[in-house]
């Protein structure tokens, strides 16, 4: 059973990110998590926008994103979703760690801190969607 924690339809500006790590961080208040958990989700998910802003609407902040959190009953799932041009999935890899540059490792503290990332494009071919899942266990829960 699904239980839908947070849907938020917000411009691609990155005046916005505050704002959206909030609504993330009062979402995962709604469910028992760990500290550590909606910290790993307030990243994933800051760090997932900020990419959309830059490298999908490439600055273009009169964008929209949709931000949906669900719990679904032993894993928090977030969907992500732009309506920007098309990009090719297999360009999106994070930077060689060795690299000593800021920027570049969205990607990296993505695909760490969440269980599974998926990307997929919307049916007409302009627009993607992020899935990103965080599995649930003994030691998400607080106790």
């Amino acid at each position: 059973m699904s239980n839908r924690l947070l849907e938020l339809r917000f411009a691609a500006d990155p005046k916005r990110l505050k704002m959206v790590r909030d609504h993330v961080q009062q979402a995962a208040s709604q469910v028992t998590l760990t500290k550590k958990l909606v910290s790993d989700l307030i990243i994933a998910v800051n760090e997932a926008c900020m990419n959309i802003m830059e490298h999908a609407y490439k600055g273009d902040r009169s964008g929209e994103i949709v931000l949906e959190i669900n719990d679904n009953g032993g894993e928090i799932e977030v969907v992500i979703t732009d309506f920007a041009a098309a990009v090719d999935f297999e360009q999106i890899q994070p930077r060689d760690l060795d690299e000593l540059r800021p920027g570049g490792l969205g990607t990296f503290f993505i695909k760490e801190l969440m269980d599974e990332c998926a990307y997929a494009h919307l049916q007409d071919e302009r627009g993607h969607v992020l899935r990103m899942i965080k599995r649930l266990d003994d030691q998400h829960a607080e106790s």
